[in-house]
């Protein structure tokens, strides 16, 4: 019995185990064949039937030749959309790829006064260490940086004459680039002249390899000059030019027939460059240049558009006057004209020359020392002194020797070259009796300084007198611009085209770059200026969103010109978002308007204080013309209640009085009543 039973036991279970194998089994077939049927299905939607399928317990192998790389990726992409991407096995294959082809080589050769320097990508079998030897010997004492890389490819056809030929160019060119390929040579250089130019391109032209196609692009800019000056002399040398300069070669044409007709040598040229002061230029030149021949001598010199003519000693004053008077009136409007007659030396009752010392500083920058001076050794001095104040160039010396001044002459003559040097253009006179100083200066202290200096540097018996006129135009301080005139000029800039950005970005268009640069301009002329920069948006989007845009639209503009050096440690980038519309949002001329940015000065703390105490003055205004107000209102109040009294005496008055003593016509009017109820009754 007992046995019966285990058996039963034994029986069941084991029925149990098996029934449990095979629906393990079955359910391992059932999970393999929907995974294999999903994953083929979805490769077969995506159209890589060439990929084979089949499944073993939980993994997914994938097998076949796939096209390309890339869509054997994209097909285990997809069978891991469809089961987990660890079940999936790549037994794939690809098939082997053509050989890679070579890469395009080229070199770019740039150099200047720095050195040389070679970037690009050359064939290894190019002889790498001569060309660097050839470029460090046309280098010379500069530098060679390399800077190239190599592919193991056979050099290219038509290469190593390549760059045999831009070698040899780039020894004739050294402000140049050149950009070098194995059929194309492409330089880009500058030369001297026109004539230059036209040179080099002939001599590059001609030694071009057959096969190869060179493009030039040599430019030959005129040179910038700064002044623009031109110097004109007639005197006991002849007519000539120390400087000459011209904006194009009409010009030039023009300036040198004119000076040629004076009798100028025909070998006489000018340089033709860049910042002439007025296009009226040379139309000023011969003005001067004839005016200076009808004189009959001096100098004449151009530095920009101020004028200096100077006349010769002894020039009758009529003639003088008649002249310059007619070139003031026939100049063109820019020019300004200084006309100086030296005066006439000074004699005594018996002709001789009366014991001065004159020196004269032009508007230029040249001295001219005349005069009398004690011994060679004074002269000498005064000369060393006056050229290293004023410029070895700038000095002309004509001074003669007189043994009889007095012993403090040197001394008077170096304290007025001192004093000389705080003025624009003016006089220093020397006599027995007296050192004077006249000129312009473009400093309000220059009198005072002059002062102290003579006053320090004579004696107590030596007189001297100052007539220095201060001229607003000389002063560099007086040219800047004020607080107000910078932010006029800077939201002037923005009037025709406003800074742009990205639609929708913080990033600043393209367009912008232009207007950047003319504020940045303008704010370095004005360095001391403390701005917000306000950024504003439309309403559109959500008032978050457009107050972290303007913000950023903000700081975008003051990062802008940080990048083009302006000291902005005043600035404050400051975005608004929408709460500061200008114009209507439901427009879209509205919203342009109001997509903006603004520059507003941020008032100093004085500025401050005084509006604060303005505000406050006027507060307190405010409040006493409101207590006056109160004050006059409650005055007419109570008058109004006093009339107000004396019409309710008379309106009680009124209606008392019927009360009292009725009216005849009411006691008429009663009787008629009680004669109509009479009759109403019967």
């Amino acid at each position: 019995m007992r046995l019966s039973s285990l058996l039963i036991l034994f029986v069941t279970f084991a029925t149990a185990a098996l029934l449990s194998l095979v629906a393990a089994s079955l359910s391992a077939d059932l999970i393999e064949d929907s995974s294999r049927s999903a994953v083929k299905r979805e490769l077969s939607l995506q159209g890589m039937d060439w990929a084979d399928v089949h499944a073993e317990g939980l993994q997914i192998y994938l097998a076949g030749v796939a096209p390309s790389e890339a869509d054997r990726f994209k097909a285990v992409s997809a069978a891991g959309g469809i089961v987990d991407a660890a079940r999936v096995i790549d037994n794939m294959q690809v098939p082997a790829t053509v050989g890679i082809a070579p890469p395009r080589f080229s070199v770019e050769i740039l150099r200047n006064d720095a050195g040389i320097s070679l970037i690009g990508l050359i064939p290894e079998q190019a002889n790498r260490s001569q060309m660097l030897r050839d470029l460090k010997s046309i280098a010379g004492k500069s530098d060679v940086a390399d800077l190239l890389e190599t592919a193991n490819y056979a050099a290219p056809e038509g290469w190593h004459a390549a760059t045999r030929y831009a070698l040899s160019a780039l020894e004739n060119l050294p402000r140049s680039k050149i950009s070098v390929r194995a059929d194309q040579v492409t330089i880009t250089a500058m030369a001297d002249s026109p004539d230059h130019r036209t040179t080099l391109e002939n001599d590059l032209m001609r030694r071009v390899p057959d096969g190869l196609e060179v493009t030039l692009d040599i430019s030959a800019p005129r040179p910038v000059i700064t002044p623009f000056t031109l110097r004109f002399l007639l005197d006991e040398k002849g007519p000539r030019f120390d400087a000459c300069s011209a904006d194009t070669d009409r010009a030039r044409a023009q300036i040198l027939t004119v000076a040629r007709a004076t009798g100028a040598p025909d070998t006489t040229d000018c340089v033709i460059g860049l910042g002439v002061p007025s296009t009226r230029w040379a139309e000023a030149v011969t003005m001067a240049i004839r005016s200076l021949d009808e004189i009959g001598g001096g100098s004449v010199t151009f530095s920009d558009a101020d004028i200096t003519l100077t006349a010769p000693m002894g020039t009758d004053q009529g003639t003088f006057d008649r002249v310059v008077g007619e070139l003031e009136g026939a100049l063109p409007e820019a020019f300004a004209l200084l006309a100086i007659l030296p005066p006439t030396p000074q004699t005594d009752d018996s002709g001789a020359l009366v014991q001065e010392f004159t020196a004269t500083l032009s508007p230029e920058g040249l001295l001219q020392l005349r005069g009398r001076l004690p011994n060679e050794i004074a002269r000498e001095t005064a000369d060393s002194y006056a050229r290293a104040r004023f410029g070895t160039e700038a000095v002309h010396m004509a001074a003669r020797l007189d043994d009889t001044l007095p012993p403090t002459w040197p001394f008077r003559v170096m304290a007025g070259l001192d004093a000389l040097t705080l003025l624009h253009n003016g006089v220093l006179m020397v006599t027995p009796d007296a050192v004077s100083i006249s000129g312009k200066t473009g400093s309000t202290d220059t009198n005072a300084r002059i002062a102290q200096l003579l006053a320090d540097k004579l004696s107590q018996t030596d007189h001297f007198a100052i007539n220095v006129a201060y001229v607003e135009a000389l002063d560099p301080l007086a040219g800047l611009p004020t607080v107000d005139d910078c932010m006029a000029v800077i939201n002037a800039v923005q009037d025709d085209t406003k800074i742009a950005f990205e639609p929708g970005k913080g990033t600043l268009d393209a367009s912008a770059a232009a207007i950047i640069a003319k504020i940045a301009e303008q704010l370095d002329i004005c360095p001391d200026l403390r701005l917000e920069i306000q950024g504003h948006t439309d309403s559109q989007g959500r008032e978050s969103m457009n107050q972290a845009l303007s913000q950023t639209r903000a700081q975008a503009v003051l990062t802008a010109l940080q990048d083009r050096r302006v000291l902005t440690k005043g600035f404050e980038a400051v975005g608004y978002g929408e709460s500061q519309p200008i114009a209507d949002n439901d427009t879209d001329a509205g919203r342009e308007a109001n997509r903006r940015i603004e520059f507003v000065r941020i008032p100093t703390e004085e500025e401050k204080a005084a509006a604060e105490a303005a505000a406050e003055a006027e507060a307190a205004e405010t409040e006493s013309a409101a207590a006056q107000e109160n004050t006059t209102a409650d005055t007419a109040e109570e008058n109004a209640t006093t009339d107000t009294s004396s019409e309710d005496q008379a309106d009680q008055a009124d209606t008392t009085a019927p009360e009292t003593a009725p009216s005849t016509d009411d006691n008429a009017a009663q009787k008629d009543g009680e004669e109509s109820d009479t009759n109403d009754t019967n």
